[in-house]
């Protein structure tokens, strides 16, 4: 291995010796997993689909009240009696008094109650999967940044590295200088490509912090938290296409949620079917009864006992509403499958654009890794041919500059291969948050 190479990973390690912290991709997701704010919104959120999920939110168990009811009256009141005589009261006060407690069920809906039932179930369900994708977004969201700031840090190392060697042409161009074996303006040269060198790790520095102060908000902690990240990117080199199609089919969150959105669809219909039919009410109660009157054949009386009854309703005409509003639920349901049938071609669309990418990029990695070499040997040659002085410093900054952008195209090449296979984790529901 080049001294160029052994000199970059020696950096790359002191990156770490430096750290405050060294931060895993592990403890990132742990991390993740226990602050971000949208992960812990959709935690909620399925939390009030589960509580809404119950038999009395469906209207299938029965409403038991307590009543009270108190009147009272004070009327200036005129009786005229059977006899022909009359009965007047000023200020008569009246007054009645009614207390229990009623149940009022309702027997049968149209079979509507079940359906809200089952709706209510497809809620819940809808809510888990609406709570995986949000941990999948999030927790791709974390991996993608995290091993973005591996490149960067590869990045930063190879510059590093070329810093040094440019500092080195400066000494090497100021000893010729003075001693008249060079001129003013390989010097000068030199200087200005150290400089440019020096500008170039200045903007990947801001960069590399402005993706920190992005990773620790997607972590919901201190934005100025420092930390390092691991030096290398590893990534699977044997996903395979058909696998990942089949089990996005049953595990891709957004796919799965599609899915109960056309389920629900259909329940809604099933619902607005079922006003058709007859809906049988079941009252019952137990109640206490009082009331008085200061003018009246009655003056006085109380009761007390059961009551009950049932009522049935059917309808007949609602001015067509009803063919309407099933007409509506139909249209409904039709939207929905094609939306499903959409998400399924989008879903293959993106697994299968991802999938090329993730091909390609292992090709060029394995390309990039061997251009890196090349260019570390080559620019060792161009250094040690410099330093008798065989070549010109031309050829020493262009050897410099095939080494670095070699460096910066295999870190590339690696992140965009880990980028597609994340992806195309995320997609087929298995990117690993555990």
């Amino acid at each position: 291995m080049s001294n160029i190479i052994k000199y970059t990973l020696l950096l790359l390690a002191s990156f770490q010796i430096q750290a405050q912290e060294v931060l895993s991709i592990e403890d990132a997701i742990k991390i993740a997993l226990e602050n971000n704010y949208e992960i812990k919104i959709a935690k909620n959120n399925l939390k009030i689909d589960e509580t809404n999920n119950n038999l009395a939110n469906a209207g299938i168990l029965p409403a038991l009240n307590a009543n009270v009811v108190n009147n009272n009256s004070q009327i200036d009141t005129k009786q005229t009696q059977a006899d022909g005589s009359t009965r007047e009261l000023n200020n008569a006060k009246n007054y009645s008094l009614s207390y229990g407690v009623g149940l009022d069920w309702t027997i049968f809906d149209g079979l509507n109650m079940f359906a809200r039932k089952e709706q209510l179930a497809t809620l819940e369900a809808q809510g888990e999967s609406e709570l995986q994708a949000t941990i999948l977004n999030r927790i791709s969201d974390v991996y993608l940044t995290y091993y973005d700031l591996v490149q960067q840090q590869q990045v930063m190392a190879s510059i590093d590295s070329a810093i040094v060697i440019s500092n080195q042409r400066v000494k090497t161009a100021d000893n010729r200088f003075s001693i008249g074996k060079a001129s003013k303006l390989e010097l000068l040269n030199a200087q200005v490509d150290l400089n440019t060198d020096k500008s170039l790790l200045l903007s990947q520095k801001e960069l590399y912090k402005n993706t920190k102060i992005r990773l620790n908000e997607l972590l919901a902690r201190d934005l100025q938290t420092d930390f390092k990240v691991k030096q290398e990117i590893t990534f699977e080199e044997n996903l395979v296409y058909d696998e990942l199609k089949d089990l996005a089919a049953k595990q891709n969150p957004q796919l799965q949620a599609q899915i109960l959105n056309k389920k629900l669809a259909d329940l809604n219909l099933k619902q607005i079917k079922g006003n058709r039919y007859p809906t049988v009410r079941l009252t019952s109660g137990y109640n206490f009864t009082r009331s008085e009157a200061s003018l009246g054949f009655i003056t006085q009386s109380s009761g007390q006992g059961f009551v009950y009854g049932v009522s049935a309703s059917v309808p007949i005409f609602n001015g067509f509403l009803q063919n309407k509003r099933e007409k509506s639920a139909e249209y409904e349901v039709e939207n929905a499958s094609i939306t499903l049938n959409q998400q399924k071609l989008a879903l293959e669309s993106q697994l299968a654009s991802f999938y090329q990418s993730y091909q390609t990029n292992l090709e060029l990695t394995k390309i990039e890794k061997e251009n890196v070499e090349i260019a570390s040997q080559n620019l060792d040659i161009t250094l040690s041919k410099f330093k008798i002085g065989t070549i010109t410093t031309i050829e020493v900054r262009t050897a410099q500059q095939n080494f670095i952008e070699a460096s910066v195209r295999y870190a590339t090449a690696q992140y965009q291969t880990k980028l597609a296979e994340i992806n195309l984790k995320e997609l087929s529901g298995t990117l690993s948050w555990d």
